[in-house]
Formats: structure tokens, sequence, C-alpha cells
């Protein structure tokens, strides 16, 4: 199972998706667009930032855009600064997915 926090970012008004639990998986990313199949995600661009060791994923869905990074260190975050509509419907699929956990959050600790 993977868990996530739906918060904002680091002194931001704009919510994320974090994944902290399970990223690391080989199965991560085919898992999570299984999970999010119904909104018919298409990748729309790649970005390999090997300095950072992360690679970012731009995607374009029924809902709008919206970016998921993924690190070596076990972390993803999907993020959508022009679409935050569709990052909470993306949220809303997510929390009834078999393979994903909501971990409740403070707001407050990212202020």
């Amino acid at each position: 199972m993977y868990k996530y926090y739906f918060r904002p970012g680091y002194q931001s008004k704009d919510l994320l998706i974090e994944v902290f639990d399970g990223a690391e998986n080989e199965t991560f990313v085919s898992d999570f667009f299984s999970a999010i199949s119904e909104i018919k995600p298409e990748m729309a661009e790649v970005s390999d930032l090997w300095m950072n060791d992360e690679i970012l994923i731009t995607y374009d869905s029924e809902i709008g855009q919206f970016t998921l990074s993924k690190d070596i260190w076990g972390f993803a975050f999907v993020m959508a600064e022009n679409n935050q509509n569709g990052l909470n419907l993306l949220n809303s699929i997510l929390e009834k997915a078999t393979l994903f956990e909501k971990v409740e959050v403070d707001f407050e600790k990212y202020k």
C-alpha cells in the first residue's frame, strides 16, 4: 500500500500530493496510473533532472494537466499549480483506490 499526504506546499497555498511510503517500488508509476485510469492520463512531457536525481512527467487528462515528480529517495509528488480543482479530484480518486491510503496532516506544519 502507498501512503500519501494531500497538503500545501511549503510556504504556499497550492496543494500537492506527497507519496511518502511506497514510491520507491518499481511498480509505483504503473500502480498510480492504474488507480487514476478513469481520468485517462496521457504523457505530455518528460524532464530528467539528473542533477537532482529526479524525473518530472507532465500529463494531460480529462481533469486537466498535472505533473508527477519522482526521485531516487523514494518520494513522489503530484503537483498542479494551475489546476487545483483537478488535484482535488485526483485526491478523491486516490482516497477510493485500494492501493493508496491518505494520511491526514496538519497544514500548519507547512506555513
